[in-house]
């Protein structure tokens, strides 16, 4: 294509060929243009010239979330599918012509319709994970609403990495598969106290109560997810073994936990405040004592320790993902003797699928409940994560340690926790 033919490029057609002509998506924008594969699955509507300043205030990941959430950019079909069709473009990699055409119009577009960040998107104020910045970018995620949180995640609303039994299993087979896992691994049984640290609506404090008979307690910053889970406490008649209290993990004063479990809270904590934070759970562990923690991490030192621009500014504020190596480095080091490590990351790839078929089945009443905004961004966070996982972008990895008695762990020479098979 000529230089001059650039200038009097479609919108579509600029589309189209910054993501390339064999892309089976088909593209049409508000200048009435269309390119791309005709009657491809996906389809992608640029409704709007403010989709291209958004793209101009932000290049990249946040430009085109920004974008999509705000809905001046719309993806028809499914967003899993679409997200996996689209390459990973590098500007500098373009012809030059095109990335003249493409500047040109982002240029035109933000100094003619200049657009605000979506009202979803979250910047913090304060010390980096600091008391009040924790709790506000907690409450930012998981207040959200229990109603949709219900919709989304299944009467298990645990909203974690479940573990799948069995390629077929239900998502509520794998997250009773995954609490019982952790059960298994911490040794629980009756009389044996659990401290579990970032605790959501409850799940693993109920699971170790109502089918180990231990004495539960479950912390979490979201006063939704407290309430929610005093409320099932109560309705299963557990309230004598289970507790689940609004606050931080740090003004937890009881000691002496037979097991402490942490289920993806590490990845609010922050890199700096690890050393701390390990050795908090190591001061509430009994002598031979275990810990469970599980959570998302990078796969290797070589990736950025925080989260992308859209989790950070639409998730996860503050999110910050370790290696897998570090972890175990860091728990070593605090005083622990780690005994066992697992990577799920394609458990966590299929359980992201499962809470994707979730917010498709109920979208309506999602969009209802919190606002087209939100579930917008919920469709897409959840879709790339799904993708990430299954392209070992990140991972799921459990890590499994002892606060030794001077020389005895207490644990068995041969593990002795493998999930139970599914039998519906």
């Amino acid at each position: 294509m000529s230089l001059s033919n650039t200038w009097t490029m479609s919108v579509a057609e600029g589309m189209a060929r910054v993501v390339g002509d064999d892309v089976p998506i088909e593209f049409i924008a508000y200048d009435g243009s269309k390119a791309g594969t005709p009657g491809a699955p996906i389809r992608l509507d640029i409704r709007s010239p403010l989709a291209l300043s958004h793209l101009a205030s932000a290049p990249g990941e946040l430009g085109l979330a920004r974008a999509y959430v705000s809905g001046t950019l719309e993806v028809t079909g499914d967003m899993y599918t679409a997200l996996a069709a689209l390459p990973k473009i590098a500007v500098r990699e373009l012809p030059l012509d095109l990335r003249w055409t493409v500047a040109l119009r982002l240029l035109t577009a933000r100094l003619r319709w200049p657009a605000s960040p979506p009202p979803q998107e979250h910047r913090q104020r304060g010390e980096r994970h600091s008391k009040n910045r924790y709790s506000a970018a907690v409450s930012h995620h998981y207040d959200v609403s229990n109603t949709f949180y219900e919709w989304l995640l299944g009467p298990s609303m645990a909203y974690t990495c479940a573990v799948f039994p069995t390629d077929n299993a239900s998502l509520e087979e794998a997250q009773f598969a995954k609490h019982d896992l952790v059960a298994r691994k911490l040794a629980l049984r009756p009389g044996k106290r659990l401290l579990d640290v970032g605790c959501g609506w409850g799940g693993m404090v109920i699971h170790a109560a109502q089918h180990y008979g231990a004495r539960a307690l479950g912390v979490t910053l979201s006063k939704e997810q407290a309430e929610w889970a005093s409320c099932k406490i109560a309705e299963y008649g557990l309230s004598d073994l289970a507790q689940v209290r609004y606050a931080d993990y740090r003004d937890v004063l009881e000691t002496n936990f037979d097991a402490v479990s942490s289920i993806g809270l590490t990845e609010h904590i922050g890199d700096a405040q690890l050393p701390g934070y390990f050795e908090f759970l190591y001061s509430k562990l009994r002598a031979e004592g275990r810990l469970l923690n599980h959570c998302i991490t990078r796969p290797n030192s070589s990736y950025n320790v925080r989260v992308g621009p859209f989790i950070n500014r639409y998730v996860f504020p503050d999110g910050e993902l370790e290696s897998p190596g570090r972890l175990v480095s860091l728990v070593q080091d605090t005083g622990f003797e780690v005994r066992h490590e697992e990577n799920l990351r394609e458990h966590y790839a299929m359980t992201l699928a499962n809470w994707c078929t979730n917010l498709d089945d109920n979208w309506a009443k999602a969009v209802s409940e919190v606002g087209t905004g939100t579930a917008r961004v919920w469709r897409l966070y959840m879709a790339a994560s799904r993708l990430a996982f299954e392209r070992n972008n990140i991972q799921l990895h459990q890590i499994l340690a002892v606060k030794p008695d001077k020389y005895h762990s207490g644990m068995p020479l041969r593990p002795n926790w493998d999930p139970p098979k599914c039998t519906s």
